[in-house]
């Protein structure tokens, strides 16, 4: 019973108010966004209405960040719009599953951690790129179709009318909140803005004219599919891909998310909901998908912080689909494209522009290229990919730059190289620069206090020298390596010939001729 509680949040506070008005500000938002995202991937709207509902049902109850907002996303539709040209949205479905599978795999070995290893850089870059993602897609709702196929910008008075309720959707948002925060600014932008466009019968484009969303509940449906190897062929590929792309989104948004509300959200748990999911939405006619940005911030703005705001506006997106389409579908795209604008405004790190000239450069530069790819490819997880590469090499070229050595000779005559820095891949160049192996006395002690051996390259370059010194007839002590240093080199004898004599007493080289002397 606890775990039940837990779950649905029932023993936190809750702000009911807040949570079933800004649920249903999102449902409204939902909408348009999981019919574009169909269309993107060649599939009927009620596939990314079906998948937007069973996303944020599955993902409100067992995610684990509450507060978040699952659906059909962009970056899933770019994925597997191919698959629908070439086999048809029957592998969409099986894909969707596959893609589930692996995310819960990924939850249960526990590797949500490793999004710890995005750097603030990619963060900001990640965030103010799909922020102009958001702004951009906004676009689309200024331009119309002629009979030839041709899309061009609205002209005249409809260009004027769509500029005016959008920048009155904004205006309401914007000043609302200074008033009262009775209401989620974003809902009641969206009510007042569609009272004016039907109560004035102003003639401005709908949800109805993008697609009808009248449906009935998602049915049960295994994909008409081969169960066969070569299905499994097809379709992994694009699994992998939409596993990965849905689970970096997600958790990028959950660190977002947690920023904002100064609570810690849990990334395997999260990873688990979303793959239960997309699961669920395979076998339910959706398209699958991940946690949604826009809709999230809305959200969170509007007030809410448990999983009743999610929950609610899965339902009340069926509602819409099952018995208010008629309604839904008059509402004005400008109210819908206003609140888009105001979230791309609100996601966007404006404090991040005042970096440039003040943080290190390696770091402006990822920023720049992680929002270029995001705002350029659309693609979410190829962009914080290379971010995360671009940072991890500058992280190692800074640090190869570090390695160092404090040279002395003591009064025996034992030459002392104290190792500083990490020894790896790429500071081993400079670390066998450091040693003069020719002219250096017949005895050296090499210190890694301040050091470790981080990998085989290490190992190899250890190795190295101590064959040069011995080819020298010198002998060389090693001194103060690390236990996992140690296990490093007994392990690598299994595969390689190490050639390093370790002092495993720790004891500097004139110790030992202190003591023999002594005898």
């Amino acid at each position: 019973m606890k775990a039940v509680l837990h779950l649905f949040d029932f023993r936190q506070k809750v702000n009911y108010r807040s949570e079933i008005l800004s649920g249903f500000t999102v449902a409204l938002a939902l909408i348009p966004e999981a019919v574009a995202f169909s269309l993107i991937a060649g599939l009927p709207p009620l596939i990314g209405l079906y998948a937007a509902f069973v996303m944020g049902l599955v993902t409100a109850v067992l995610g684990g960040r509450p507060g978040m907002i699952s659906g059909a996303t962009g970056a899933v539709a770019v994925v597997i719009a191919s698959l629908v040209h070439t086999h048809g949205q029957e592998y969409i479905f099986a894909t969707v599953i596959l893609a589930g599978i692996i995310q819960m795999l990924a939850g249960i070995f526990r590797l949500g951690k490793f999004i710890r290893l995005v750097p603030q850089s990619v963060m900001y870059g990640f965030v103010n790129g799909l922020a102009i993602v958001i702004f951009m897609a906004q676009l689309a709702h200024f331009k119309t179709t002629d009979a030839n196929g041709v899309t061009h910008w609205l002209e005249g008075k409809s260009m004027l009318t769509m500029v005016g309720l959008v920048l009155l959707t904004m205006a309401v948002i914007w000043g609302l909140p200074k008033l009262t925060r009775a209401v989620p600014a974003s809902l009641a932008a969206i009510l007042l803005v569609s009272a004016i466009a039907i109560g004035m019968g102003i003639d401005t484009r709908t949800v109805g004219d993008i697609a009808s969303i009248h449906g009935s509940f998602p049915p049960f449906h295994l994909p008409e599919v081969p169960f066969s190897w070569n299905t499994l062929q097809v379709i992994f590929p694009y699994a992998l891909v939409v596993a990965g792309v849905g689970l970096i989104e997600s958790l990028l948004t959950l660190n977002i998310i947690d920023e904002i509300t100064e609570s810690r959200g849990h990334g395997n748990k999260e990873c688990v909901a979303q793959g239960i999911a997309n699961v669920t939405s395979g076998f339910f006619f959706g398209m699958g998908g991940c946690a949604m940005i826009g809709q999230s911030l809305i959200n969170i703005s509007s007030g809410a912080r448990a999983r009743l705001s999610g929950i609610f506006a899965a339902v009340m997106l069926l509602v819409f689909i099952m018995f208010g389409a008629s309604l839904i579908e008059r509402l004005p795209i400008a109210a819908l494209a206003g609140v888009m604008v105001m979230v791309s405004i609100g996601t966007f790190e404006w404090a991040s522009l005042r970096s440039f000239g003040k943080m290190p450069l390696h770091d402006v530069l990822v920023m720049v290229v992680v929002a270029g790819v995001t705002v350029l490819l659309h693609n979410l997880a190829l962009a914080v990919l290379i971010g995360v590469i671009i940072a991890a090499l500058v992280f190692a070229w800074e640090n190869a730059k570090r390695i160092r050595a404090r040279k002395y000779t003591d009064e025996h005559g034992v030459k002392h190289y104290e190792i500083f820095g990490p020894l790896f891949f790429g500071s081993v160049a400079a670390f066998n620069e450091k040693f003069d192996v020719q002219n250096d006395p017949v005895e050296v002690v090499i210190d890694f206090r301040e050091s470790r051996v981080a990998d085989m390259s290490g190992i190899e370059a250890l190795n190295r020298i101590t064959e040069r010194y011995q080819k020298a007839g010198k002998k060389i002590h090693l001194r103060h390596l690390s236990a996992d240093c140690r296990q490093l080199l007994k392990n690598a004898e299994q595969i390689i010939d190490v050639n390093i004599m370790e002092d495993p007493a720790y004891r500097v080289a004139t110790d030992m001729i202190a003591e023999a002397d002594g005898k």
